[in-house]
């Protein structure tokens, strides 16, 4: 009589259960061939030396967890597609809202530019400096007094000016300490649409970004 040792139907159905990160082989595939050497172990057991009933269970419960881990993560995967389409179509309502994203750039509208910032802490004094592309300040604004937290300011846009790409860099303080500071440029939301599993917002400027890279709504 042919005799299978225990210990390799042993180590092959513990490696097949818990070889579920391998790509080669399913979860299925991997319970087929325990069953199937499970049988063949039954069939040529030595009678002096029968299958162990608990480790038998084990290999059983082994095979079965990871065929319902398979089968949850499968799940898993289609509840988050539906959920960022699901978040895509509520978006579409933010659509023509305008938001504060970080980053320079002053936003113009029909001659106006605008911008925003936040600040750490309380300052006494912020300066805002306005500048093109070589790096030329253009326009200074000063504002005094002002509490942590979001903030904004406007500014008439020469025409000369106008269309030319400008920045702009604050800086604050509060006494002779530096106060920490953020630029929040203004955009609006012309789409929303996703990539990945992420929902992302198209913003006039022309770029798309991470709806989670929105500082606020303004």
């Amino acid at each position: 009589m042919t005799t299978i040792a225990n210990n390799t139907v042993t180590n092959t159905a513990a490696s097949s259960a818990t070889a579920t990160g391998s790509s080669a082989t399913s979860a299925s595939e991997q319970s087929d061939r325990f069953l199937k050497l499970l049988v063949a172990q039954m069939q040529n057991q030595d009678p002096l030396n029968p299958l162990d009933n608990a480790q038998v269970t084990s290999q059983m419960a082994q095979i079965s967890t990871v065929n319902g881990l398979e089968k949850v993560n499968t799940t898993i995967g289609g509840l988050g597609s539906q959920f960022t389409q699901l978040q895509a179509m509520q978006g579409a309502a933010l659509v023509g809202h305008d938001v504060a994203i970080e980053g320079n750039a002053l936003r113009e509208t029909a001659g106006k530019g605008d911008g925003g910032y936040e600040l750490s802490s309380k300052a006494d004094k912020v300066k805002i400096e306005i500048s093109t592309a070589d790096g030329t300040v253009v326009k200074t604004i000063n504002e005094t007094s002002l509490d942590a937290g979001r903030h904004t300011f406007n500014w008439d846009v020469p025409s000369s000016l106008q269309g030319t790409g400008l920045t702009y860099k604050v800086t604050a303080t509060a006494g002779d300490k530096t106060v920490q500071s953020m630029t929040l440029q203004h955009e609006r939301i012309s789409a929303v649409s996703t990539f990945g599993n992420q929902l992302a917002v198209e913003l006039g400027n022309g770029n798309r970004i991470a709806y989670d890279a929105i500082w606020a709504f303004l």
